[in-house]
């Protein structure tokens, strides 16, 4: 028999602690995303209002916000466990890189849920907060007296209920492509429980189709930017119909955002930067740019965004996330470190008011999200893509050599280019795997007006927008053998970039994944989408472009989420290694993360599986086919 354990310092589950209860407080009107204080009072006294309500909604809104920013910010290790990046911190160990060696069972913590390791914990235990929080509204949605003879009233309420809905899909949807078959939280629970069991992803998934598909009923469009939309839930309800295999029904929820008349794709210039740069001679700038700008992002004139994260709406301090958004230290290069000049000068410095302020201009990187030849080189292959063009994309070699002190030491390269190699094929750069790799300055660009370090300032970010809501109906179109619609929905986002048509003849999942590379840097959960993708194409035995096929039997051994990023990656298993010597590793059972073995050890009263692959496994059963109780 299990007995109680204390884990991580802490006497009870984690699991059941993040599903237990809050109370948020009520109090005077302030912003909508700034939550009131927890209060002291009861909950039939505390959520008498919509409003206090909407206040434990925000919670789950701000805690959406925190995996896009900050330093190490949890996105990255979507985007590292994939095709599209990798981790870039080559001077220690720690940060995730030898996956086969660091990620273990133990090693996802909290005292290890940091910048200098990976985010694994964050997506667990703030997964089921967000859980907890959701079942909060759900919990308590009757405490307000409704006047059930009042149309308006009971449509608010049931606006709240679907809203509580998108964040409980929105967390398991994530959860169950990051962990596979996971415990199911479906009520707030007041006392911590230590019963959970493992329930099968696809039981989970369909529960939470049903709650979208109510959602979508009372949820409206038109609401404050960064509250749930109706769009937001028929993207969501589209993306888990894709995981559930229900391909016409993907089509038709995302049919109905397309067709809708509430969105539409942002196709001319617009916002504040264009009226600034219309002063001027010809900028290189374009839609693309205007897109992902700070003060663009939430405004009215912006029909494409379906659900944000707020932060702040413009290039000032007035966003909730302390210290910025971190942006461009997690995704430029570290220019100003081993890169020299032909003569062996140090020549690049973060010295700003200087000269050539490379700083100020591309903000202070350091590397982590480091993006692969396949993101940053491979898929560009349309010279007129305007997400790939002037301004918008940044290389090393369009930066100069800066240092002042060039000039003094009679360097003849102060002002030129950057070179990689030297006329002789001398390495100029010591550390290309930091120090040298492209990035799309049009999305990482957001000046900081706080720090002294132009680290990344505050900004809204798009969590999902219409060019996604395009993709996942091509994608729905691939899986059903229309390759002719599907080819149709991805021109229409390359339409919009300026790129030359895909003919319906060349679709492929790696058409589909490519174009989500090109427009969802950053923004998609990389890791979730592969994995959902593996899940098919082992669910239908569908071949994939190479004509492999899965089954579920070998998952853990044999899957495309391994495959796609050893057949378009140049660094896992490649006998690469950091400056520091560790070596980029990366096995098929990862196409799973390890469920945190102080959450399987201090659930005393019940059995949480551990994935195939991790140690622990030999003790699984079979999860549940339905749903607890």
């Amino acid at each position: 028999m299990k007995t109680m354990q204390t884990i991580n310092k802490k006497p009870i589950c984690l699991l059941a602690a993040a599903c237990m209860m809050i109370i948020a407080g009520s109090g005077c009107k302030k912003s909508w995303l700034e939550p009131k204080a927890p209060s002291l009072y009861t909950p039939d006294e505390t959520y008498t209002t919509a409003e206090a309500l909407q206040d434990a909604l925000v919670a789950c809104e701000k805690n959406i916000r925190y995996d896009f920013f900050g330093d190490g910010a949890p996105i990255i290790t979507q985007e590292i466990f994939s095709d599209v990046a990798v981790e870039g911190t080559t001077d220690k160990s720690g940060p995730a890189q030898d996956m086969n060696l660091d990620i273990t069972p133990d090693a996802i913590n909290s005292d290890n849920d940091d910048a200098d390791h990976n985010r694994i914990y964050w997506f667990w235990e703030q997964s089921f907060y967000r859980l907890k929080y959701a079942n909060t509204v759900l919990a308590y949605i009757d405490v307000p007296v409704w006047d059930t003879t009042d149309a308006t009233q009971m449509a608010e309420r049931n606006a709240l209920i679907g809203s509580a809905y998108f964040y409980r899909a929105y967390s398991y949807y994530v959860l169950c492509n990051c962990f596979g078959d996971v415990p199911y939280a479906g009520k707030l629970y007041s006392t911590p429980k230590l019963d959970f069991y493992t329930v099968d992803r696809t039981v989970i998934l369909e529960e939470m189709k049903k709650e979208l598909e109510y959602a979508v009923q009372w949820v409206n469009d038109g609401v404050n930017k960064g509250e749930v939309t109706k769009g937001a839930c028929y993207h969501l309800l589209a993306k888990i119909d894709l995981a559930l295999g229900d391909f016409d029904d993907a089509i038709a929820a995302a049919t109905a955002v397309i067709d809708g008349g509430a969105y539409k794709l942002m196709t001319d210039r617009f916002g504040t930067e264009q009226d600034m740069e219309d002063k001027y001679a010809d900028t290189g700038y374009n839609v693309i740019w205007d897109l992902h700008r700070p003060v663009n992002k939430t405004i009215p004139a912006n029909t494409e965004g379906l659900y944000y994260v707020i932060d702040a709406d413009g290039y000032i301090d007035n966003g909730d996330y302390s210290g910025g958004s971190s942006l461009m230290r997690q995704t430029v290069p570290y220019w100003f470190n081993k890169n020299n000049t032909p003569e062996g000068h140090t020549g690049t410095v973060i010295t700003t008011g200087i000269e050539y302020d490379l700083q100020t201009a591309y903000g202070r990187g350091i590397g982590r999200c480091r993006g692969t030849w396949y993101s940053t080189h491979q898929i560009w292959d349309d010279a007129n893509d305007l997400r790939h063009a002037n301004q918008n994309w940044m290389t090393m070699e369009k930066m100069v050599y800066n240092n002042p002190e060039l000039i003094n030491l009679g360097d003849s390269y102060y002002g030129k280019n950057l070179q990689k190699f030297s006329s002789s094929g001398t390495l100029l750069c010591s550390d290309t795997i930091r120090c040298w790799f492209d990035w799309p300055q049009y999305k990482t660009f957001v000046p900081d007006y706080e720090n002294t370090l132009n680290n990344g300032g505050h900004t809204s970010w798009y969590v999902y927008r219409l060019a996604e809501t395009y993709l996942v109906r091509a994608e729905a179109y691939y899986w059903k053998g229309d390759l002719a619609s599907a080819a149709a929905d991805i021109n229409v986002v390359r339409a919009r970039a300026g790129a030359s048509p895909v003919s319906s003849t060349d679709v492929t999942i790696a058409t589909i994944l490519d174009e989500r590379a090109r427009e969802l840097y950053y923004e998609e959960y990389r890791k979730v989408e592969l994995t959902r993708i593996a899940y098919l194409f082992a669910q239908t035995g569908k071949a994939d472009y190479k004509g492999r096929t899965y089954t579920m039997d070998n998952f853990s051994t044999s899957n495309f989420w391994y495959d796609r990023i050893m057949d378009v990656t140049e660094f896992y298993n490649k006998g690469v290694y950091t400056i520091h010597g560790d070596e980029y590793t990366l096995s098929p059972y990862h196409v799973l993360w390890p469920i945190p073995q102080s959450a399987i050890d201090a659930n005393v009263e019940g059995h949480i599986n551990q994935n195939l692959g991790y140690n622990g496994s030999s003790t699984n059963v079979a999860p549940l086919e339905e749903l607890p109780e």
